[in-house]
């Protein structure tokens, strides 16, 4: 199954110990409790078991052989192995979020060998603006955009963290937004958090007519969960499903199937369960069997939504190509599908409803 990878991070450039790399393979902002670790979840179980054979360790390697073999690599090399054995064509990369600590879309590309494209995150567009004044944010904002989605591929919005899904889904005014510019910038221009601000980034988003990613479910506790079901867009999808633009619901678990109902019910709505699988390792399959209950096939992706962790991206590909397989052949073999029907759908799913969505 070839894969483009339409969402993700980089990968980080520093050496890491333990406490660092258990940090990043988990969505918990806490560590462990004393005594505990996190290699003590799918996750871990998948680390030691898959990746550690491309470190040249035996499957199921204890986490301190595991982790002083990375050390004995080097960053660099442990990035460069892991991520050419994800073995996959086009990572489309988010790189808006703590961007220097992790590789660029050059580094990235030099070291997966593949190709790299940029996906941009409209927040950090914002927050990234010069000196401004209320008045003048919009206009500000629009050329900062342009300049900023000029080599991307799409853009995407994670008001899901900043507020939540259950936004008014219509655009506001522009005496709305410089009203909600001026509070923000007489707060010192924190984190935009801003349900007005964000819905004009959100529609800004839009109006560029790329595909427009939006984080839903699943997590790290910044966010509230119970405020990220997807069904919580239904407005916002029916004010959009007559712009022309895609709408892209990133990992959606533990929500994928209402994900699901609505990229059935929505032409422009297109789901994936990136993230998920990392962490629910040798469950992969059933969640990707449920993601396949309802969406049409030609409204599936896939997606990583790695970051930090080569090993997220090197599993991401590994357990999806799994699943999918897992999955489908059971299908295959019960007389429920054909085999070249099954074929055709990991075409679509891995790589062919990237390339058509993003025009890559």
């Amino acid at each position: 199954m070839r894969l483009i990878d339409h969402h993700c991070h980089g990968a980080v450039t520093d050496p890491l110990d333990r406490a660092r790399f258990e940090s990043l393979a988990t969505e918990s902002d806490r560590p462990a409790p004393p005594g505990c670790s996190m290699f003590d979840s799918q996750l871990g179980f998948a680390v030691r078991r898959w990746c550690a054979p491309v470190l040249d360790l035996e499957p199921h390697a204890d986490p301190e052989a595991y982790l002083a073999r990375r050390r004995e690599l080097g960053a660099a090399e442990v990035n460069r192995r892991l991520l050419r054995a994800a073995d996959v064509d086009m990572f489309l990369v988010d790189s808006g979020y703590r961007p220097g600590e992790l590789l660029d879309g050059p580094e990235m590309a030099a070291a997966a060998g593949a190709e790299v494209r940029g996906i941009v995150r409209l927040e950090a567009v914002a927050e990234a603006l010069p000196e401004v004044t209320a008045a003048g944010f919009a206009d500000a904002l629009s050329a900062a955009l342009d300049l900023a989605v000029a080599s991307a591929v799409g853009v995407k919005s994670i008001v899901a963290y900043r507020y939540g899904l259950d936004f008014d889904p219509l655009p506001p005014s522009r005496r709305e937004v410089a009203r909600a510019a001026g509070r923000w910038l007489r707060r010192g221009r924190p984190r935009l958090d801003d349900p007005v601000l964000l819905r004009h980034l959100i529609w800004a988003g839009v109006e560029r007519g790329l595909p427009l990613q939006l984080h839903v479910g699943f997590g790290d506790p910044d966010l509230d969960l119970a405020r990220c079901d997807p069904l919580l867009l239904t407005g916002f999808l029916r004010a959009t499903r007559d712009r022309d633009v895609s709408v892209m619901l990133l990992h959606c678990y533990p929500f994928h199937r209402q994900a699901g109902y609505l990229a059935h019910v929505f032409p422009h709505v297109y789901v994936d369960v990136g993230l998920a699988v990392n962490h629910v390792g040798a469950r992969a399959p059933a969640v990707v069997a449920e993601s396949l209950e309802l969406a049409p096939f030609h409204k599936v992706l896939y997606s990583s939504d790695a970051f930090g962790l080569a090993e997220l991206h090197h599993l991401g590909a590994l357990a999806f190509r799994q699943a999918f397989e897992t999955v489908t052949g059971g299908w295959v073999r019960a007389g429920r599908w054909s085999a070249a029907d099954a074929t055709r759908v990991g075409d679509l799913v891995g790589s062919g409803n990237a390339q058509r969505v993003y025009r890559l």
